[in-house]
């Protein structure tokens, strides 16, 4: 019995083992059928190697060092000699002598406003209160300054009462006679550039950045060498890197020699260096150009007042101009107060005086520093600096 208990078990073994093994079969799935062939797959190009595109060499005629000529030292070298700088040829500066006669017409075709206003209304048939506010008016719109204003119209009134009828004629001689008070004809305008005991003269010149302070330095070297003297240009304006570049063009063009400095450099130490070469060089005038400083800068201010006794180390100053723009009229005062109370200034250069700028700053400047007038610029050319004449001024002002 447990013999066919045994031979059934084994049996049932047998045959599942036997189903498991069909079931197994159905399930797996074919594999895909080998590549027929082995694709073609292409090597990456070879790195250039060192001379793989070097041409191939040439077979030259070569020699040996036997074989080539070497100098045998009997023959002396020749050796060219650069050529000679080309020398500048030389302005020559238009003289001074009625400079400002020729700039006259200029001078008064832009300001003649003032006169011809001022005639119109001197005109008039009945001077009333109206009319005498207007010539104050015109007045003061020329910067002509509150009490050289109301000193000219008293005048005026007083001499119009007195002279009843008025012609043309007589209204400009009045009007040219109370101008000229103010503007002043007494008053020694030259530059004082000759001292009787001692060579060179030493002019400093100084002003706000913008006034055409370095480029009236240079105009006014070409006024002297136009006049016969000898100039030294200083560059004392060390802190604008074009002003040494600029006078020194200057400089050259009428055969002047500039001394300068290093950029940034000690500008007193220039003034200095530019005086002492002067004497050794037995030149007539020194000129120096100081740097544009800006009124409102006290540190500056003091240092152009460290320029002024360096220099005079040498020296007393003979000139100390002040260079004004004239287009900033009452503007223009401030400044001019600022740098007296730094330098001594002894007289005034009054740039940009055509175009817009009004002839009456002349008044008002000089009013205010106790200064005279000493030179005007009327134009951008380099002669268009011209000596201060109050009757030619006066007459462009009000016309002929």
């Amino acid at each position: 019995m447990e013999t066919v208990i045994l031979a059934v078990v084994i049996a049932v073994v047998v045959l599942g083992a036997l189903g498991g093994l069909v079931v197994g079969s159905r399930r797996k799935k074919p594999l895909p059928p080998p590549p027929t062939s082995v694709p073609d797959i292409t090597a990456p190009p070879a790195e250039p190697h060192v001379g793989d595109e070097a041409e191939t060499p040439r077979d030259e005629a070569r020699r040996t060092i036997e074989e080539v000529d070497l100098p045998d030292g009997s023959a002396p070298v020749a050796v060219e000699e650069p050529p000679a700088p080309d020398v500048p040829e030389l302005d020559v500066p238009e003289p001074t002598a009625g400079r400002l006669v020729r700039l006259r017409s200029r001078l008064s075709r832009s300001q003649n406003a003032l006169g011809k206003g001022l005639l119109t209304l001197l005109s008039r048939e009945h001077l009333d209160e109206d009319t005498w506010e207007e010539i104050e008016d015109i007045l003061l719109t020329a910067d002509v300054g509150v009490a050289p204003t109301q000193e000219l119209v008293d005048g005026l009134r007083a001499r119009v009462k007195v002279l009843g009828t008025r012609t043309p004629q007589e209204l400009r001689t009045l009007l040219r006679e109370e101008l000229l008070k103010l503007v002043g004809t007494d008053v020694d305008r030259t530059v004082k550039t000759e001292p009787e005991d001692r060579k060179p003269g030493i002019v400093m010149v100084v002003g706000v950045n913008g006034t055409g302070k370095t480029t009236t330095t240079g105009k006014l070297a070409r006024v002297l060498v136009a006049d016969g003297r000898t100039v030294v240009l200083g560059a004392a304006d060390t802190f604008r890197a074009a002003a040494a570049d600029q006078l020194q063009t200057w400089g050259e063009r009428v055969g002047a020699h500039t001394v300068r400095g290093p950029e940034a450099g000690d500008p007193a130490s220039v003034a200095f260096d530019a005086v002492k070469e002067g004497k050794e060089m037995g030149v007539d005038v020194v000129l120096i150009d100081t740097a544009g400083r800006l009124h409102t800068k006290t540190g500056l201010m003091d240092e152009l007042g460290k320029v002024k006794r360096v220099v005079e180390k040498h020296a007393p100053l003979d000139e100390v101009l002040l260079v004004l723009d004239a287009t900033t009229g009452q503007n223009g005062l401030v400044q001019a107060r600022v740098f007296a109370e730094v330098v001594d200034i002894t007289g005034i250069v009054l740039t940009k005086l055509d175009g817009t700028a009004k002839g009456g700053i002349v008044i008002a400047v000089q009013r205010e520093l106790g200064v005279p007038v000493k030179l005007i610029g009327l134009g951008e050319g380099a002669d268009d600096l011209a000596p201060f004449d109050a009757e030619g001024f006066v007459d462009a002002l009000i016309g002929d």
